[in-house]
């Protein structure tokens, strides 16, 4: 059954904390226990922390708002993300509403293997040494799903395949480095650490083999073996609009200084999914790089083309591997709550939300860009910050902040220091 939130989105950002809970716990991703414990700041006790890290002091807390308006392949999503940047969350609610009225999200993921890394620095006979080991192949990998990866056997996962790759040493001439890939679907989890034992289970076996010496073993986060799609199509666009966001796209996509910046505005709708749900975000973002530069040239992971008269289609392609099984993921209570918020059945679900709502997040980013300009867009939603920077107390925020958009609209540019000045004046005009 599809969840249908769409009376519950609306009015969602004019509401007190309060009141946005109560929303949630309508809507059914919430129960009273969660959202008090939400209420209350989440954490109190650091015991958790010392089972996941080293030399504990307390943590470090992140607000986590939630993003409205999402309908990803045909279903209504309450998205939670953590992240201190102001306007990541509005804008992802605001572009998802355009999306929800004018066209459609779809997503899939494509292939469901991870790789793991055998390396033999220098390889001898790189014609023999690749016969010995795919002579051999079914073997190995019989051996490491009965010896190693016996538990994902038993959910449908394992070990699939081994290849053997050749790399080039180029400071030495005719001399290679061999590589065996190890392939291994990982059903739900995140599978680092049991590709990691996998290989390491392999390399006597391999130099048995090969007679050659493994140097090291270690996963890829360069995972082209299992990508993720989401596409976006939006139907009656002003053409003038999806011309300037197909224009904006192609300067991405040929530009290795503007995809950076694209890229990241990707990374500002899923990382803070990633960090709600306690999954590992520099290794997606690791993976993610790496597959923009795959072709020798870093390109936007994005790409978007006006496909008619009044429609714009947009897409994201990349390897976003993520688990919803051990680790943080299942400990920690917050990252509990928001896979349960998003109804998550598994990793290809989660990985699918992310990537929609990266996608619909450079849409947003590249309509503002194109239109109003990053300054007047995200500098309004940035007045909030400068007015508690400046030391603002709860009364005199609206004050402050109705005259530092007036400043904004006139100058086209603001500051700390402004908002020091302006909440300066205030406070004497009552004295």
């Amino acid at each position: 059954m599809k969840n249908n939130f769409s009376n519950l989105f609306k009015g969602f950002s004019k509401l007190n904390l309060s009141e946005r809970l109560q929303s949630l716990m309508e809507a059914g991703v919430l129960s009273s226990e969660e959202a008090n414990y939400l209420k209350s700041g989440g954490l109190k006790d650091s015991g958790l922390g010392e089972k996941f890290v080293e030399n504990v002091v307390g943590y470090f807390q992140l607000p986590m708002g939630i993003a409205t308006n999402f309908q990803i392949d045909g279903e209504d999503y309450f998205i939670p993300m953590a992240v201190e940047e102001t306007s990541i969350v509005a804008a992802a609610s605001k572009t998802a509403k355009w999306v929800r009225e004018s066209g459609s999200i779809k997503t899939e993921v494509v292939g469901k293997n991870i790789i793991g890394q055998v390396q033999f620095a220098k390889v001898k006979n790189p014609e023999q040494f690749k016969k010995d080991v795919l002579s051999q192949k079914q073997y190995l990998i019989d051996l490491a799903n009965r010896e190693v990866a016996f538990g994902l056997v038993a959910r449908g996962g394992g070990v699939t395949d081994i290849t053997v790759r050749f790399v080039d040493r180029e400071e030495e001439s005719a001399s290679f480095m061999g590589v065996v890939h190890v392939l291994l679907d990982p059903v739900d989890a995140m599978g680092a650490n049991i590709i990691n034992q996998v290989c390491e289970f392999l390399k006597d076996h391999l130099q048995s083999l090969t007679g050659e010496k493994v140097t090291m073993c270690i996963l890829s986060n360069l995972v082209d073996t299992k990508i993720t799609r989401a596409e976006i199509n939006i139907q009656n666009i002003d053409s003038d609009l999806a011309e300037k966001i197909q224009e904006a796209s192609l300067f991405a996509e040929l530009d290795p200084y503007r995809a950076a910046t694209n890229n990241k505005g990707v990374l500002n709708g899923i990382d803070p999914i990633l960090i709600a749900t306690g999954n590992d975000w520099r290794a997606v973002e690791a993976g993610l790089h790496a597959y923009a530069a795959q072709s020798g040239r870093y390109k936007s992971i994005t790409k978007w083309r006006k496909t008619g008269a009044n429609e714009l289609h947009g897409i994201f392609e990349a390897p976003l591997i993520v688990g919803t099984v051990g680790g943080v993921t299942t400990l920690h209570p917050t990252a509990k709550i928001a896979m349960k918020m998003m109804g998550i059945q598994n990793s290809s679900h989660l990985s699918r939300i992310c990537a929609a709502v990266g996608l619909t997040q450079n849409l947003g980013a590249l309509k503002a860009l194109t239109t109003v300009g990053i300054i007047e867009g995200h500098m309004k939603l940035h007045i909030k910050n400068l007015s508690l920077g400046a030391g603002a107390k709860d009364e005199e925020m609206p004050q402050l902040q109705k005259r530092l958009e007036e400043i904004l609209q006139l100058r086209k540019r603001i500051s700390l220091s402004n908002a020091i000045e302006v909440l300066k004046e205030l406070r004497a005009t009552r004295l």
